[in-house]
């Protein structure tokens, strides 16, 4: 069996530079009507190249909020910094960022964040900032409005306690036995998130050592305390609704709390030096092929306080990798520092890489060859902590540069759509899964290197796609780390109040994966695909919308599942469809963009408004073309404005937060973003307005290597 697939060469230089994205040119009228359009779209095409590392991958910048340049001086306090160069560098970003109401939130324009004003506060008095100056009496005014230090996270309060603010008692208990209980209990570590179990693990070597650093009274914080801290309010996680009563979740995890503590005073405790070594052990075994614990700030923070807790010097090759790794997150510019929460280099390399190809680059361009390379380079195939809970044979990316016990569906799917560009052409025909390449005659042959370059990626794509399969979870989605991570009583643990405890289905990661497996020949009736379209019915809102999980919110939500339900051959007039468009379509502003702000993970009404955005137009767009709307005015509306406020350079200015990293408790702005989304949806409008001039192919057979 054979499928034929063409591998499109288009002209990059030239006179038919900007034409070949546009077949139209026998019309002399229609080609003065696109010529804005196709200059947007080259100008971004070209500014994108350029941005490429000699390596072959595309990162941006990954910003979040001050939390990170504070945690940063904590940490560098515990270690006897806080006077140092870089410390008062990062103390010059957080005062940079400061709100005119005194404090600091966790994205531009939202509400005031306690905790993360609470620890720039603290930040800046131990780097020698004098309370009396009029920055530090706005940001202790606002924390005193704000409900004091008595109201601040969980995490917060440990980086209180290690700083001897308060005691550890105040603390959530996070015992280091917790890394001992086997996979039957109903708690365990392979029942957290991902990203939870990296923190917990180093978290429970500092809580059984209980590290702490003295810093003298004047630099303490004792000021913005309403209340003892033995008063302090309990720990709730953001939004949840569960009772507190006699029978309830949170009422159990509490009396666990205090029974942990009790059993600790009275040293009862007879398990903790094996559970102490355990946990050292498993994370310095995921140290390994990792840009630190879980490749991501905090992780690697408390590694370096578990660390030191137990006793590493400076010169261990432990504690060097971890200091080292955290180095890779600062970025100095300016007289400031600021830091990353992680890189993301996998994730910018795949949506360039799609992004181009949409705006005309050949699979053979040195630039794409460059990029698929590393891309392949970088494929995860050996067996990390998923495996705990997936049979499935490895095969996916992670995130960052290196992650390997943590790839993650939604970069894997990401990866398949951009390895996949290189087939593709405006005759998609599916690769199905397990195919190699084979040539029908020499003369078809492309070059040796391509050859190989393109059987690699089969390989990757085959292997990537059983692993995606091997993670959808019983409700028909996708998780973005785990398989079933559900258990939805540990939100109610009162270390859960970073919003983050588990790792369940979410509607836009579904649908990324659902567009992966429609390039590889997956549509409505394959078992897998049906489940997860069945998931994306259930979860639709009332209005037509859907949450996004992973981006800003409802407009990111709904342009994926939208453009992941069409994939999959689920038709234009389905009523699903249907009320996703007219939500997007209703929620178009006068200006012809789309925004939306962060406040709607909060305050769902707000859904669709805010300051519109570069990112959140593409999305919006890229949902209603993918619909088939191409013809609608909205459509054309958002085109235009796009290149209206398209820059001479070809990108877009965008300050506004539209990544989500935990709902409610930290959002990220990607720095690439308003350049590859844009040039995505323009030159897909572009493509949807123009027919199609004949172009010069490569055919390329695939025969099956499947029964």
């Amino acid at each position: 069996m054979t499928a034929t697939l063409h591998l499109r060469l288009l002209p990059m230089d030239g006179p038919d530079a900007e034409t070949c994205l546009h077949s139209d040119a026998s019309s002399a009228t229609s080609v003065d009507r696109l010529a804005g359009l196709r200059r947007a779209v080259v100008r971004t095409r070209e500014w994108l190249l350029a941005q490429q590392h000699a390596d072959g991958y595309w990162v941006g910048e990954l910003e979040g909020d001050t939390i990170l340049e504070s945690e940063y001086i904590l940490l560098l306090a515990f270690l006897g910094q806080e006077r140092g160069p870089r410390a008062e560098a990062a103390a010059r970003y957080i005062l940079q960022q400061q709100t005119e109401a005194g404090g600091w939130a966790q994205y531009p324009g939202g509400p005031i964040d306690i905790s993360a004003t609470v620890k720039a506060y603290f930040a800046l008095k131990l780097t020698g900032h004098d309370p009396s100056t009029e920055a530090m009496r706005r940001a202790r005014a606002c924390v005193l409005s704000h409900g004091g230090a008595d109201a601040v996270n969980s995490f917060t309060r440990f980086y209180l306690a290690l700083l001897g603010q308060i005691s550890y008692d105040q603390c959530p208990a996070v015992p280091p036995e917790a890394v001992l209980l086997p996979k039957w209990f109903p708690v365990n570590l392979t029942k957290v998130s991902a990203w939870s179990r990296t923190i917990i693990v180093p978290l429970s070597i500092m809580w059984a050592c209980r590290p702490l650093r003295e810093v003298a009274p004047e630099f303490g914080i004792r000021e913005l305390f309403l209340k003892q801290p033995e008063d302090w309010p309990a720990l709730r996680c953001p939004g949840m609704t569960g009772g507190t009563g006699l029978l309830s979740w949170d009422r159990c995890f509490r009396a666990v709390d205090r029974g942990l503590k009790f059993l600790e005073r009275q040293g009862w405790v007879p398990a903790r030096g094996k559970a102490l070594a355990t946990a050292e052990r498993w994370m310095i075994d995921r140290f390994a092929g990792s840009d630190g614990l879980g490749a991501i700030f905090p992780p690697m923070v408390w590694s370096i306080i578990a660390l030191r807790s137990l006793g590493y010097s400076d010169d261990r090759p432990e504690m060097k990798y971890c200091l080292e790794q955290l180095e890779g997150l600062v970025i100095e510019e300016d007289g400031a520092v600021r830091l990353q929460p992680c890189k993301s280099p996998v994730w910018d390399t795949g949506i360039a890489l799609r992004a181009l190809a949409d705006a005309g680059l050949p699979g053979d361009h040195p630039a794409v060859q460059r990029g698929v390379e590393w891309l392949l380079d970088r494929e995860v195939t050996k067996r990390g902590d998923w495996a705990a809970r997936s049979d499935s044979p490895a095969g996916g990316w992670c995130f960052e540069h290196n992650n390997d016990f943590y790839p993650d569906c939604d970069d894997t799917a990401m990866v398949i759509m951009a390895l996949w560009r290189q087939f593709e052409d405006g005759e998609t025909q599916p690769l199905p899964a397990g195919y190699a390449l084979r040539f029908r005659d020499e003369a078809e042959r492309p070059s040796t290197h391509l050859a190989a370059t393109l059987d690699r990626t089969t390989g990757a794509i085959a292997r990537a796609e059983r692993w995606l399969l091997g993670m959808q979870n019983k409700d028909g989605g996708w998780g973005a780390f785990d398989r079933d991570n559900t258990s939805e009583f540990l939100c109610h643990v009162p270390f859960a109040d970073h919003n983050a405890m588990i790792d369940p289905s979410s509607p836009d990661l579904a649908a990324r994966v659902l567009e992966a497996l429609a390039c590889l020949g997956r549509r409505v009736g394959n078992p897998a695909v049906d489940r997860a379209v069945k998931y994306l019915r259930a979860t639709q809102e009332a209005d037509g919308a859907w949450f996004g999980r992973w981006g800003v919110n409802y407009i990111y939500g709904t342009w994926q599942v939208i453009t992941g339900l069409r994939a999959v051959g689920v038709p234009e007039n389905d009523p699903l469809i249907v009320a996703g468009v007219n939500w997007l379509i209703a929620h178009q502003q006068s200006s012809g963009g789309w925004g939306e702000s962060a406040d709607s993970y909060a305050e769902p009404h707000l859904r669709g408004q805010g300051a519109t955005t570069a990112s959140q137009t593409a999305w919006a767009l890229l949902g209603l073309l993918a619909a088939g709307r191409h013809d609608h005015p909205s459509v054309a509306r958002g085109v235009r404005y796009l290149i209206e406020t398209q820059n001479n350079d070809g990108r877009w200015d965008e300050p506004e937060f539209t990544g989500t990293g935990f709902p409610r408790v930290f959002y990220l702005r990607y720095h690439l973003y308003p350049i590859y989304f844009p040039l995505m949806a323009l030159a897909q409008y572009a493509r949807a307005e123009s027919a199609k001039s004949p172009e010069p192919r490569v055919k390329i057979a695939i025969a099956s290597q499947q029964p």
